[in-house]
Order: structure tokens, then C-alpha cells, then sequence
């Protein structure tokens, strides 16, 4: 007998039958498709995979093989990351698929599914669950915080692509009122069918399923005092309407007395900077903006308690800079002890305990001395990149500027950078006339509720003028890159052309009008939810139009080449769009020239320059070594860093574009493998200048592709954005001797400074570095204390006497922090002498916010 489409399940095995625990199937027929039930919308119900038993001829004990088509846009499915990603979350954020995973890698890639609930599992159905499980005594002021910007900026997805009415969208709270007790299966649309038959006039309401209120706004006082007549205490369902007042948060209230003064004053917005990016970790473990008034040293009457654009983006800079920097050394400390008591836990059974964690006592648990904290040189307007969202303000004004808060939050609001101290003026300059430029525009900014619009993201970077660091508070700047980033999906490429023609000339005459420098105007197309595109996103140079003294526009010349140029330790830095550049030059001067002293360099040192970025480390230490071998992943930086040598005239370094765990151990060993005796050492200074080496292969393939400093001169000037062209324009040669046999410098002396990106480095490059005994120093420069804190665990854990077989399928690592991880893997690592702490030091690049960097010597 044929089963019946729902079979006489529940309601909640028929909500989505292609899906398994949100995962789903995009191949299977329609036909095979039961309907969703209405009445499943509660975010708390499970979706269950539909009974075997109800698909004639399915034979017991089978596996359904999922059959994936190559013609199928798999995004364009309904359930298309609907789902968040098991494998990313239970293998620290790593999923084999990549960015074609048909889950979500996060709650920001998560969409809302089709009957608008969410992933049972995500922050949001969790949030939506207490607030249905608190009936009548839940907290109406709580429930406006969850929905306020939920409701508001998300809207009904009734309108065309972000475009609608945006006055409507937001609430006036003189003229709103809050719904509570309504049935949680209503949306919008019911709502307004309810006040309708009720006889109520209003103007706009906004309810979302799952939630027990909504939000209704009025004309005019005489329909508010009639509808809330009406409506007080009425009868829906088993439950009685409460009206309540739509209450701003506090922040928000602040932040509309702050731009009042701005709108009307143009003074006030020459004296703005702006400020750090509110997604950047904080070196305080923990730490957000609630805790740095409690600290005890910010009890003082002036501190604002209110969360503002200032608080969210520089919570530190209402305190002195004495006592920021006394902030961050204990944050720092507080790191420094974690370390030592987990490497203690990780130390392995019958393995003596390292010295330097039984001499931790001593120093109040300390792994090292901590030698203190490197001031920044300049307080205010350091950063020369920053980047700006584009969204919604809270009066619903399309705004350039930094988000109030997180989108796990559901608070996606944007203001203008009011008062944050650590972006320049030129910076927030660009935005607002970014900003009126989108006031006029005819494409919509970017909604990420509903992750459509066109206008995303804008960044400035900036390049310096080479100067002396006694005048740090008046470096010029004299080279400015602006990118804006974009999402063209769906609209017509004749008329992109023309807005971006309009864009480039809004820039030249904002530029022209303050006197500020515009030298590249690049376009970046990214299709994905977040704003962090990835490195292959396509570039658009764009011709910025020259103004006479007139105001006129002239004729257009051809873009200029994607790129500016700055200046640290009096070498010259150029810089791509998308490439890695300390944003606070002066101070990263401090922070090379000390990792160079603690790494102990000399004439026969060889020096690793693990994540060079454009070479900055590897190039501003040149001078102290024999030989620099700079590795990067990014082409366009690798390509940088090619041209900063050459610009520098600098002959002794090498840089290899790949993964530092792939390439690590074949460079490795080309340098380190060869005999070590006294009459078979070469010496670096007779070989290196006379004698060029390049070995370029394909990027894309993940290679080596290397090009020693001597070649440099080669490179072909025009090359596409990524740098693969550039690369590959590079004659394939090789160090060769007179014989025809290869001389390849070796060195007494091994070196490493790894400066890696918040993960911090790959398990891979760790065991590489520790595993070879001739690298006896290493200089770790980190910004992330958590990355930091496990790598340190793996390098100065001893090893086992029996190395541990780690269980893969242990699901319980989907709970671990990231050294609770690093202590599993240090059971598993080879035979070899550990590192040991020696000594750290925190440096501050980022002045007013909770973040610095940490520079941590370790030897063995």
C-alpha cells in the first residue's frame, strides 16, 4: 500500500522532506515531495528526515548516495545554507568543501529557510525559543531588544531588491507601539489583515513568525489613542494584546543627540575621525565595552554609559593613555598565565615537566618574563586602511560607516564615525562624500537580512610620505586608494557603467574640494554573504576625472595601476588593494625593529619570513642577515614584495607564493639538508649578489613559486591584479656553478619570524618548524591571543614517549577550545626537542581600542 504524502507523521517529520537535520537534497523529484505543514513554523521543532519505509521499493540496509548535477546552481535553492555546517563547526572552523559548502560556515552565512524559521541549532531559533518558553512573564522591553533591528531593517522581503520605502521601514517611536501576545504563526501580512477587520487605521506594521510581538506606527496621535483603545487587552486566541511603548535603546538614543549637531553643523564633520573595525578580536579575553567601565579605572562621571559609534568602535578612549596601556599589559598577563597552565595539562604522563613551567610559580605563573608594553608613537588618526559598511542608520538614512553592534545580534544599523580618534580625517572625509553620493543614487545599499542590494562596502587605504618620526603627528599623506566593494548580480551592465562613471566623478570632486590626494579608484565585485571577499574577487580599476580650479570636470585618462605606496623603516612599500599592510606604520617600525633584536641576526643568519605579506618584515631586516626567504599564499602580495625589493634595491631575499604548510618543508629542506662542515660552508655574500634564481611554477596549483631578488628587474610592469601574470613573466632559471652543478647557499645560523593571521598558524608549519633541529630561534608576532596560546602549546610541549593516535571521529573536539585542541594534537606529535618561552612583549598598534600586538621570543 502506498503511503499518503504525509504518511500520518507529525507535523514535524513533513516540514521539509529533502532535508536531514536541515541538509537537503536538490536532485530529488518534485513529486517525491510532500507539502510543509502551516502550522510548523515554530523555530523550536526539529526537521527529521522522512520515514524510509514511505519511498516504494527502497530496499533495507541501502545508503542514499547523493546525486549532485554540474548544470544545478545549487545557491538558487531554496535551502541553499539554510543549515549550519557540522563539519566546520566540529573541525575548528576548516570544511573540506570550502566556499562550494552547500551549509552555512557561521551564523552570518545563515539564511532564514523557507517557512521562515532557522536552524534549530543557530543562535537565532535558540533566542526565539526562550522568548516562546516565557508565555506570559516573558520581558516586553527584552523582546524589543531582540526584534527592534530584526523587524525594522529586515522588513517583509515585499519589496523590489532592498529598494522600497525605507521611511516605512523604520519605526518613529512617538507614533509606534509594541503588540504584545500576538500568535506566534502570524507575519506582517496577517497583522495588518487583524487591525484591518478591527477597524484600526494605522500606517505601517511589522511582525515576523516565531515571535510573540510586532510593531505597529500610526499617522497621528488621534490614531494612536484609538487604536490603543481598540486594542488594549483584546482577545486573540487564549491570550490577551498588551500595548506597550517601543522603547530606543539607550545607545541609540545617544547616537541621535550626536548626529542632531553634525547634520547642522559641516564644521563638526571636518574635526571626525574614525575607528577600528568592530569585528577585530580584543587581546582581553573577553573583554567587550560593559567591562572596560568596570575595570575600575573608568568609574569616573565623564565615562559615557551609553553605547555609541565611539564606544562600539574605541571603547578605550575615554581613558588616559597611561592607563590603556596598563589595561592591555594585564590582559596580556592574564594570556601569558593561560599558557603556562595548559601547556602544563598538555605535558604528556612519565615525560618530566618542562623547566620553565616548574620556574612559573616563581614569576606569578608566567611562562616567561614579561618585559612590558611598546607604546604606539602616534595616538590618533594612525590607521591608513579602514573600512567602512554601507547600510541603514537608525532613522534609515543610507549611511557610511561602522555597524553598532553584531549581526548575531541582529543589529545590522550603521552611523557615521562620530568622534573615533583612530581613523585619519582624509579617511572619513571620503565616506561622507561616499555617503551623499549613495543618498542619490539609483541601486540600493547592501541589506543583510536579506543578502541583496549593490552598494557594500567602502575601503580607503593610504600611503605616507617617508618623514622623521619625531613629527609623527604631521605625516603627509600623499597617495590614496579607495575601493568600493559591489554585488552586480541582477543588474544591467550598461547601467553599472554609467554609476560607476557617476561615482568616479562624486570622488573627484570631493577630492578636489578638501584638497585631498585620490590616486586609484578600484572597483570590487563580491557575490557572497559577508563582506570578506576572497582573494580572487575581480578587481575594476576606474579613471578618476581630473577637476580644473573651476570645479570643472576635464577628460578622463586611463586608471591609474592598482596600487599606492608607503614608507616604513625609510624603505618604500608598494601596496595592492587587497594586500597586508600593518595599519599603523610608525608603530609597526617599533614592532619589526624589535622582533629583529630579540631573532639575535648576524651576516650568517638565514632568515624565514613565514605570512610576509608584502615582505615588510623580511625587507625592513635585510640588512642584518645573509638571506630572507619571505613565504605568502597571496600572489598579489608575493608580487608586492617583489616590487618592494626592487624599489629598495635589496638583492637578498627570496619570496615563495603558497601555503607556508605546503612549501615549509621542501625550502627547509633545500637550505638546511646539505653537509654542515667547516671546509663545505658556503658563504652567503659571495654568492648571493652575482648569481640570480628564480623557479616560478603555477599558482594556481598550489606550487612553488619563488623569485630570488636579482630577478627582480624582470618583472613585466603591466600584470593582472592577483600577480599571476607578473609571477609567470619571470625567467625560469637556476643557481648554477661553473660545472653546471647547483650552489645553494648554506647558512650557520637559522632564523624564523612567523607573523600569521588570527588562526594563527597551520598544524602542519608548526610540526615543520619544530621538527627541524637547525632552527633553534623563533620570533612569534601575534595579534590573536587565542592563535597564540595554542601554537605555544604544540612548540613547547615535550613530546610523548609513544605518540598518541588521535581519534578522528571524536565528535567531542566540536566543544574544544582551540587549546584544548592544540593539547590533543601535541599528543600525536613526533619525537623532538620542544621550544621554551624566553621572553614577551606587548606592542600596541591599535591606541584606544583593547587590541595590541604581542611579540613572544622562544628558543631551544
Amino acid at each position: 500500500m502506498a503511503s499518503s504524502p504525509h504518511n500520518g507523521l507529525p507535523a514535524t517529520e513533513t516540514l521539509n522532506p529533502n532535508s536531514m537535520n536541515g541538509h537537503y537534497s536538490p536532485n530529488l523529484p518534485q513529486h517525491d515531495q510532500p507539502p510543509s505543514s502551516p502550522q510548523s513554523n515554530n523555530p523550536k521543532e526539529q526537521v527529521t528526515p522522512p520515514n524510509p519505509q514511505s519511498s516504494p521499493g527502497a530496499v533495507p540496509g541501502d545508503k542514499r548516495k547523493r546525486e549532485e548535477s554540474d548544470t544545478t546552481d545549487l545557491s538558487l535553492h531554496p535551502l541553499h545554507k539554510t543549515s549550519l555546517c557540522s563539519y566546520f563547526r566540529r573541525q575548528a572552523g576548516s570544511c573540506s568543501h570550502g566556499d562550494t559548502c552547500r551549509y552555512a560556515h557561521g551564523e552570518e552565512e545563515l539564511r532564514q529557510r523557507p517557512d521562515n524559521t532557522w536552524d534549530p541549532t543557530s543562535e537565532r531559533a535558540k533566542k526565539a525559543l526562550k522568548l516562546e518558553n516565557r508565555g506570559d512573564q516573558c520581558d516586553e522591553k527584552g523582546e524589543m531588544e531582540v526584534m527592534m533591528m530584526d523587524v525594522v531593517v529586515d522588513g517583509d522581503g515585499h519589496g523590489e531588491r532592498g529598494g522600497e520605502n525605507h521611511s516605512e521601514c523604520f519605526l518613529d517611536p512617538g507614533l509606534s507601539k509594541c503588540l504584545v501576545h500576538l500568535p506566534m504563526k502570524w507575519d506582517s501580512e496577517r497583522l495588518r489583515k487583524f487591525l484591518t477587520e478591527q477597524g484600526v487605521p494605522f500606517k505601517s506594521a511589522k511582525k515576523k513568525k516565531g515571535m510573540a510581538v510586532g510593531f505597529v506606527s500610526f499617522g497621528d496621535t488621534e490614531q494612536l489613542k484609538s487604536a490603543m483603545e481598540e486594542l488594549d487587552g483584546k482577545s486573540v486566541g487564549n491570550k490577551n494584546i498588551k500595548v506597550a511603548d517601543v522603547v530606543p535603546r539607550s545607545f541609540e538614543k545617544d547616537l541621535k543627540s550626536a548626529i542632531a549637531p553634525s547634520e547642522n553643523a559641516p564644521e563638526a564633520s571636518e574635526a571626525i575621525s574614525a575607528g577600528e573595525n568592530v569585528g577585530t578580536a580584543m587581546w582581553s579575553d573577553g573583554i567587550e565595552v560593559a567591562d572596560a567601565n568596570n575595570d575600575g579605572s573608568a568609574s569616573d562621571a565623564s565615562v559615557p554609559r551609553t553605547r555609541s559609534v565611539r564606544d562600539a568602535v574605541t571603547p578605550l578612549a575615554h581613558m588616559p593613555y597611561g592607563d590603556q596601556l596598563e589595561h592591555k599589559k594585564n590582559s596580556v598577563m592574564q594570556m601569558l598565565k593561560k599558557l603556562t597552565r595548559n601547556a602544563r595539562k598538555a605535558c604528556p604522563t612519565g615525560v618530566p615537566i618542562p623547566e620553565w613551567i616548574l620556574k612559573a610559580r616563581e614569576i606569578g605563573g608566567l611562562p616567561c618574563e614579561l618585559v612590558g608594553i611598546l607604546e604606539s608613537p602616534v595616538l590618533n588618526g594612525y590607521r591608513n586602511k579602514c573600512e567602512f559598511s554601507v547600510g541603514y542608520s537608525l532613522q534609515g538614512k543610507p549611511t557610511v560607516g561602522f555597524m553598532l553592534g553584531s549581526f548575531r545580534e541582529a543589529v545590522t544599523a550603521v552611523e557615521e564615525p562620530l568622534n573615533c580618534p583612530n581613523v585619519s580625517t582624509i579617511a572619513c572625509k571620503y565616506a561622507l562624500v561616499f555617503q551623499k553620493f549613495l543618498q542619490h543614487s539609483g541601486f540600493p545599499v547592501w541589506n543583510r537580512f536579506k543578502n541583496t542590494g549593490f552598494w557594500r562596502q567602502l575601503t580607503v587605504r593610504e600611503g605616507r610620505s617617508p618623514g622623521k618620526t619625531t613629527d609623527v603627528e604631521k605625516e603627509i599623506v600623499s597617495e590614496v586608494m579607495l575601493i568600493v566593494q559591489v554585488c552586480s548580480v541582477g543588474y544591467d551592465d550598461a547601467l553599472i557603467t554609467n554609476e560607476f562613471e557617476s561615482l568616479a566623478q562624486a570622488f573627484a570632486v570631493g577630492a578636489a574640494a578638501d584638497t585631498l590626494p585620490l590616486k586609484v579608484l578600484v572597483v570590487q565585485d563580491h557575490q557572497g554573504i559577508s563582506n570578506v571577499a576572497p582573494a580572487n574577487a575581480p578587481l575594476r580599476p576606474l579613471p578618476v576625472p581630473k577637476v580644473d580650479c573651476n570645479s570643472n570636470l576635464e577628460a578622463m585618462d586611463d586608471a591609474e595601476e592598482m596600487r599606492i605606496h608607503d614608507c616604513i623603516s625609510n624603505l618604500k612599500f608598494s601596496i595592492s588593494p587587497t594586500a597586508f599592510f600593518q595599519v599603523n606604520t610608525l608603530a609597526a617600525e617599533k614592532l619589526y625593529s624589535l622582533a629583529g633584536d630579540w631573532a639575535g641576526l648576524g651576516p650568517d643568519s638565514l632568515l624565514f619570513d613565514v605570512c610576509c605579506g608584502t615582505g615588510t618584515i623580511g625587507l625592513t631586516l635585510a640588512h642584518r642577515v645573509g638571506m630572507v626567504i619571505g613565504i605568502e599564499m597571496n600572489a598579489a602580495a608575493v608580487q608586492d614584495a617583489c616590487r618592494n625589493a626592487e624599489i629598495n634595491g635589496i638583492t637578498n631575499c627570496r619570496f615563495v607564493c603558497g601555503k607556508a604548510e605546503d612549501v615549509m618543508g621542501s625550502i627547509l629542506k633545500e637550505y638546511l639538508n646539505a653537509p654542515n662542515k667547516p671546509d663545505e660552508q658556503l658563504n652567503a655574500s659571495e654568492t648571493i649578489p652575482d648569481e640570480k634564481d628564480t623557479s616560478v611554477n603555477d599558482v594556481q596549483n598550489s606550487e612553488l613559486c619563488s623569485v630570488l631578488g636579482t630577478d627582480i628587474g624582470e618583472v613585466a610592469p603591466g600584470c593582472s591584479a592577483n600577480g599571476e601574470q607578473e609571477l609567470q613573466s619571470c625567467s625560469q632559471k637556476s643557481c648554477t656553478s661553473g660545472e653546471g652543478e647547483s650552489l645553494v647557499p648554506q647558512f650557520k645560523d637559522v632564523v624564523a619570524i612567523v607573523d600569521p593571521p588570527r588562526v594563527g598558524l597551520h598544524p602542519t608549519v608548526i610540526k615543520t618548524l619544530r621538527m627541524n633541529p637547525r632552527l633553534r630561534r623563533l620570533v612569534y608576532i601575534s595579534c590573536n591571543p587565542e592563535s597564540l596560546v595554542a601554537n605555544a602549546i604544540e612548540l613547547c610541549t615535550p613530546s610523548p614517549d609513544k605518540v598518541d593516535k588521535m581519534n578522528k571521529n571524536n565528535r567531542g573536539w566540536r566543544n574544544m577550545s582551540s587549546a584544548g585542541l592544540a593539547r590533543h594534537r601535541a599528543k600525536s606529535m613526533p619525537m623532538s626537542e620542544p621550544f621554551r618561552p624566553v621572553k614577551a612583549m606587548a606592542v600596541d598598534l591599535f591606541p584606544h581600542t583593547p587590541h595590541c600586538e604581542m611579540v613572544m621570543l622562544l628558543e631551544r
